[in-house]
């Protein structure tokens, strides 16, 4: 196998999709602008800032959600995907990962958003496999605020793109070839097992690490 990955929020997308999300349930009333957009900044800065407690950032994220039925749920990401995502989702973009996907390589998304906000994202991408943090459900289905395993973010992305190969008998060492995708040095972990580490519109201390280190960097947006 030949293997894609690719972060998403700032590597495929000029924004942060979980961030647009909050602000998107902001501007249909289900949260306080003031109280809630100011908590989404502050969460959005300590993920830059690699101080994240996801955990504690799930609970928050999803209580909007939690406080709504599937059927209004389903509606709302059906628009955030049409009136955000959409025209977010830049030319250059979908040439990388089609350029992957016409050489052959299994493409794979993996980012830390949770998949509620993150899968139709890969779909509207062509790309058929997502790792993103998990969302635990209780007997009802209903969405608890916690997380389901572990959490793919930092280590946890390479723990979770392991959980993925195993399930399809692989290992790292039988990988023809990797290549990763990211702007984060919350990636860091991720980048230094695949073959091919790729700083994609690199922030501040991505772009010096792999300057230090001689890996190509990418930059997809220029605006």
């Amino acid at each position: 196998m030949r293997l894609a990955l690719f972060d998403l929020d700032y590597t495929l997308l000029p924004i942060d999709s979980d961030h647009a999300w909050g602000e998107f349930t902001v501007a249909l009333g289900w949260c306080d602008r003031q109280t809630f957009g100011q908590a989404n900044d502050r969460y959005l800065q300590q993920y830059q800032a690699g101080t994240l407690d996801i955990h504690d950032y799930v609970r928050f994220a999803t209580a909007a959600v939690r406080a709504r039925g599937n059927q209004e749920v389903q509606a709302a990401r059906a628009r955030f995907m049409q009136e955000v995502i959409g025209p977010q989702i830049r030319p250059a973009a979908r040439e990388l990962v089609q350029r992957h996907r016409e050489a052959g390589d299994t493409l794979l998304m993996v980012t830390a958003t949770n998949a509620l906000v993150t899968q139709p994202i890969a779909q509207a991408f062509g790309i058929a496999h997502l790792v993103a943090t998990e969302l635990s459900r209780d007997a009802q289905g209903r969405l608890t605020g916690e997380i389901e395993g572990v959490p793919s973010f930092r280590q946890g992305k390479v723990q979770r793109v392991e959980q993925w190969l195993q399930q399809r008998g692989l290992r790292w060492a039988q990988l023809e070839h990797s290549v990763f995708y990211t702007d984060s040095l919350n990636d860091l972990a991720l980048m230094q097992r695949v073959h091919e580490p790729v700083a994609t519109n690199p922030d501040a201390g991505l772009r010096a690490h792999a300057q230090r280190e001689g890996w190509r960097i990418l930059q997809l947006f220029h605006d």
